[in-house]
């Protein structure tokens, strides 16, 4: 008989496998979670748009939102300055996007937790 893991295992409901790095170890101690309002939201915008966020190594968890904002982004950064850079240089040019709204991250203390399966 086989156990619940193994049958998940077998479902195709495991996409993969990974090791759970800790951020402040490898020089990774800033957190901001972006709210993007988008400027306009047709097809080809919003899909170039999706596409210049997964060329972004900070971007480390993005998602498209019912209502506004449009996208909510999880960024790493090594500090402050590095993270005003990147929204300078990079996120405020990518395509389709009128607000960026920045929220910093106090601590985290839920991350990465199972499915409650």
């Amino acid at each position: 008989m086989s156990s619940p893991s193994e049958e998940i295992e077998r479902s195709g409901a495991i996409t993969g496998y990974r090791a759970i790095v800790d951020p402040e170890a490898v020089g990774l101690r800033f957190q901001a979670l972006v709210f993007v309002t988008m400027h306009q939201e047709d097809r080809e915008t919003l899909l170039g748009f999706e596409r210049a966020v997964t060329e972004i190594p900070q971007v480390v968890q993005a998602q498209r939102l019912f209502g506004d904002p449009d996208y909510l982004l999880r960024i790493l950064t090594e500090d402050l300055g590095a993270y005003q850079r990147l929204e300078d240089d990079l996120l405020s040019a990518l395509p389709g996007v009128q607000r960026l709204s920045s929220t910093l991250v106090m601590k985290q203390f839920v991350e990465d937790r199972p499915l409650p399966i």
